[in-house]
């Protein structure tokens, strides 16, 4: 198998899933997090970052493109704001829009992989800007499919937590 093949595989697998969980979220619940510990995201905001957690990164990677200034020097910005606490993470409107966003993120993945073939995969080094770590394009690509994936259990956990019916299943897409 190779990166284009197995990155493919891996987005369509994981956006369906995630898809699925969010058909099981209730409207009402989306400023639910748990009740105890600390710096949690509510259900929103969990659904907000799951609509832009590989897509948006694959944009970046593979074009360039992190839609930000030009003289932006993410070295620069200090640790809370590199990783900033939950209560100042953006939430979403609705689990509609959390649907339309995902599909959307969907399909920029796949459009940001069409642009690359299995050699630029996996000769092109990539670094991040928040991980100096050199890696080739493909491993890049596929850590935010699985940063994608993080969330979707994460998800699929609150569901529990709300008392949700879920097994194993909803979470591997059985």
């Amino acid at each position: 198998m190779n990166w284009t093949e197995l990155l493919k595989n891996e987005i369509e697998s994981a956006y369906r899933v995630t898809e699925g969980l969010m058909d099981l979220v209730d409207g009402d619940k989306l400023q639910w997090k748990p009740a105890t510990g600390s710096n949690w995201m509510t259900t929103g905001q969990v659904l907000m970052h799951l609509t832009n957690a590989c897509g948006a990164a694959f944009k970046g990677f593979v074009s360039g493109d992190w839609g930000m200034p030009e003289d932006f020097d993410p070295a620069r910005l200090p640790p809370e704001d590199m990783l900033p606490p939950a209560e100042k993470l953006p939430t979403i409107g609705s689990v509609s829009e959390a649907k339309r966003l995902l599909t959307e993120d969907q399909k920029l993945a796949l459009a940001m992989l069409e642009k690359c073939d299995d050699k630029r995969l996996s000769t092109e080094i990539s670094t991040a800007p928040w991980d100096p770590t050199e890696m080739v394009l493909g491993h890049r690509l596929l850590q935010m499919v699985n940063h994608l994936n993080q969330h979707k259990s994460q998800l699929f956990y609150y569901l529990k937590l709300q008392g949700k019916p879920v097994n194993t299943g909803h979470l591997w897409g059985m």
